[in-house]
Parts: C-alpha cells; sequence; structure tokens
C-alpha cells in the first residue's frame, strides 16, 4: 500500500496490481483527495457518448402565447370587459375607460422580455358540442374545406355549434389554397404559379353543399391573378350549379377585387348570388402597408361599388380589422367612402398577427370602442354593422340579419308580383 501515492492514476495503480497481486486484477479502493487529483489526468471513455447541449427550443416556445391564453376563464375585476350597463351609463361618445391588458415576461434569463398577453375578451372556449363534431365529420367525408378551420376561427363554435345543422354557417374555400398575392395581415400560402384549377370542383361543392343542407353558405376563395380571368369563370360556375341544386340556399361570396377588372366583377354579381362581399381590410391610408401591392383601397371601392349595380337588390358587405395603426380620423373617412358607393353591410372585428413574419398587432381594442363604431355606422345609414373583437368577415349573427333581409324581401317582391297578376286578370275580365 505504500507504493500508491507513487502513482498517478487508476491505469498506474491497476498495472502494479497485475504485477504484484496473486494474479486477480483488482481496483484498489482510494481516497477522495486521490479522485480529485485523478480527474484532472484520467482520459475519456472513448465509448461514452459526449453529453448533448440543451436545446433552447423551450426559450423561443415562451415567448409566443401560452395555451391558457386562448381559453375562456372568468373574467377577475381589473380585466373583465364592460357591460351593457357600463356602455349605456357613458354620456360621451368615446369611451371613458379601459381595462388593463395582462403583460408577462418571457424568453431566456438573459434575454428576458415583455409581451401583452391576449385580453380576457379574446378568449374563446374550445368547441366541444355535438353538432360542431357533426359538422366537421360531415365536411370530412364531403370533401370540402372551409376558411372556418383553415384560419382557426374563433367562432367556429358559435357558427357550428347550433343545435340545428340547417342553422349552421360555413366559409367554403374555392380554386385551391394557395394565393398569388402576399398581404401582411394574411397566413395563406403564397406561390407565383399555384395548381390549376380543378374543372370538377364547382360540380362537387354543389352537391355536398345540396347534401348537407345549410340554410346560409359563404364562398370564398385565394387571388389568382395567374389565370386570365381571376377564376371569375369558376367562382360564378360555382354559385349557378348551387343555385340549380339548392334553390332555397342563400349565397354570399367574398371575392378579390379581380385585379381591378370590372366585367369580371359584373360576371360573377350575376351569377343568381344573394351577397357580394369583398374586404377593403382596412383604411386608406394603411393600404399600401398592410395589403399587396397589386391591392388598393379605391380599386375595393369600384369594386364594391360595380357589383351593387349589378342587380336590383343586391346586398354589398365589406369588412376592416381594427388594431393595425388606424386613426379615428380615417375611420370616419373610410366609413364616409363606402356610403358613398352604396354599402350595405360593414363588419368591424380586431386584427390577430397570425406568425412574428407578419404585421404586429398595434393595439387591443375594447369591446366599448368596438360598440361605439358599430353604432355610428348605423347612425350614417348602414343597413347592418358587426362589430366586435371577435367578429370576423363572414359572422353567424351578421349572416341571420342578412338572411332575413333577403327573405322579406323577397316576400314583398312575391306579393307584388301577385298584386300585378290580380290586376292583370281583373283587368282582362272587365
Amino acid at each position: 500500500m505504500l507504493l500508491f501515492p507513487l502513482f498517478r492514476n487508476k491505469l498506474d495503480v491497476f498495472i502494479v496490481g497485475m504485477k504484484f497481486g496473486s494474479g486477480i486484477a483488482r481496483e484498489p479502493q482510494i481516497s477522495e483527495g486521490f479522485r480529485a487529483e485523478e480527474s484532472e489526468h484520467t482520459v475519456p471513455d472513448p465509448y461514452t457518448p459526449p453529453r448533448r447541449p440543451t436545446t433552447t427550443f423551450r426559450d423561443r416556445l415562451n415567448v409566443g402565447p401560452s395555451f391558457d391564453d386562448f381559453i375562456a376563464s372568468p373574467p377577475s375585476a381589473e380585466t373583465s370587459a364592460p357591460t351593457s350597463s357600463d356602455l349605456a351609463s357613458s354620456t360621451d361618445d368615446t369611451p371613458t375607460s379601459e381595462p388593463p391588458l395582462r403583460t408577462a415576461l418571457v424568453g431566456p434569463a438573459n434575454r428576458k422580455r415583455q409581451i401583452t398577453r391576449l385580453p380576457t375578451w379574446l378568449q374563446t372556449p374550445i368547441p366541444t358540442s355535438p353538432n360542431y363534431k357533426r359538422i366537421k365529420s360531415d365536411l370530412r367525408g364531403l370533401n370540402l374545406h372551409t376558411v372556418c378551420e383553415e384560419a382557426r376561427c374563433p367562432n367556429i363554435n358559435d357558427c357550428w355549434g347550433g343545435s340545428d345543422k340547417s342553422a349552421a354557417t360555413a366559409t367554403i374555400m374555392l380554386m385551391g389554397d394557395t394565393c398569388t398575392r402576399g398581404c401582411r395581415f394574411c397566413s395563406v400560402k403564397t406561390s407565383r404559379a399555384p395548381p390549376p384549377l380543378d374543372p370538377h370542383e364547382p360540380e362537387h361543392t354543389a352537391e355536398a353543399l345540396k347534401r348537407w343542407g345549410l340554410g346560409y353558405v359563404v364562398l370564398t376563395s385565394v387571388d389568382r391573378d395567374d389565370l386570365a380571368d381571376g377564376g371569375a369563370h369558376h367562382f360564378a360556375e360555382t354559385i349557378r350549379k348551387i343555385k340549380d341544386k339548392a334553390p332555397g340556399m342563400l349565397v354570399e361570396a367574398l371575392t378579390g377585387d379581380y385585379a381591378g377588372d370590372l366585367e369580371m366583377v359584373n360576371m360573377v354579381a350575376g351569377s343568381g348570388l344573394d351577397v357580394y362581399a369583398h374586404n377593403v381590410e382596412t383604411v386608406e391610408a394603411l393600404t399600401p402597408v398592410v395589403r399587396d401591392r397589386r391591392a388598393g383601397f379605391r380599386q375595393s371601392l369600384r369594386v364594391l361599388e360595380r357589383a351593387k349595380g349589378a342587380g336590383e337588390g343586391m346586398i354589398t358587405k365589406t369588412s376592416i380589422m381594427l388594431g393595425l395603426g388606424e386613426t379615428e380620423d380615417q375611420l370616419w373617412e373610410m366609413l364616409k367612402e363606402l356610403r358613398k358607393v352604396g354599402t350595405d353591410v360593414v363588419t368591424f372585428g380586431q386584427y390577430m398577427q397570425p406568425t412574428k413574419r407578419h404585421m404586429p398587432v398595434d393595439t387591443y381594442v375594447t369591446p366599448a370602442v368596438f360598440e361605439m363604431w358599430r353604432q355610428r355606422a348605423l347612425d350614417m345609414g348602414f343597413l347592418y354593422c358587426a362589430s366586435g373583437p371577435l367578429v370576423r368577415s363572414s359572422y353567424k349573427a351578421g349572416e341571420a340579419f342578412i338572411e332575413n333581409v333577403i327573405k322579406k324581401r323577397k316576400g314583398r317582391r312575391d306579393v307584388t308580383m301577385m298584386d300585378d297578376v290580380g290586376r292583370i286578370s281583373q283587368g282582362a275580365s272587365v
């Protein structure tokens, strides 16, 4: 044992044991002090895999909103949205108080940054109703694709979760899922040369909707600047097929601007639809920043104006996102321009940033402000205005109102036609 301090590591000790032992190599017990000295000179075991560095994915994940941010929870006294009684008690046209927004520090310890959490009024329950599950199953069986799912619409529980499937509403996406434009607010895939159109899509879509039995359907599509007509013939043919197979179904078409070709607007508007929708998206001053360079605020106004004049009783509709940095004066001016071209329905909704590559949210607009703009729009003469943080282009409450308006108008036309027939018959008998 007196020889051991002369050796520097276990390898030397092992060799000594082989030479002077009883023929069996045994590793001697080594003191803690010797082990500390040993670690400085020991060669790493070549069969031991190297230690993998810790990943930073968790840090990047923590920067985004948490799962709890998307789930509705009982509001607290500090963060709850204003009630209708609070709004009614306000005498000023502009809301006087705004509930505080929650903030949080996220990121690694040495790179913490503050973010704004989703306000309580933007949280929605997870859809779990039986009717929602039935409709989702129907869609898969009918091979239909909806914007409701593709865009992860927060209102899907309201639009699909009712007790009657015929009262449900859905937005069907035509002409593929790839757009030729790249607006800074939209997460739809983009390409200069999307796949060709499916020539059987109009027939298949009409047959599927007939079997589904909806009362009101919204058709929309990506922009297809790669096509000479922008896809207008395809869109119009789909509407005609639907009306042939399900005459009682009301159809709303949410179209692009067809690169300013108003003849294409005439074609779609004259295909038998009930509501022509085209979104201006934001105020004129922000249009170059928010939308693709091929879109334009004035160009969108011309589309709405031409659609309004395409047929008697045509209802035109547009949607605006708030929270992009627009001012009150810009919103006033935009509403005035929309009324000049005869727009009937306008909706306001909160802009939500799809990914970090898209435009950031400038402001989370409170429900009180949305209610203020709803009332202002109605005072200006709009037929209807849906306004709220979760309101989107296709919103069930708005579609239900429009459906009632269309049915009443058709009822009045039928009564007028019957009166005319009665007068003609009476004159012939005399």
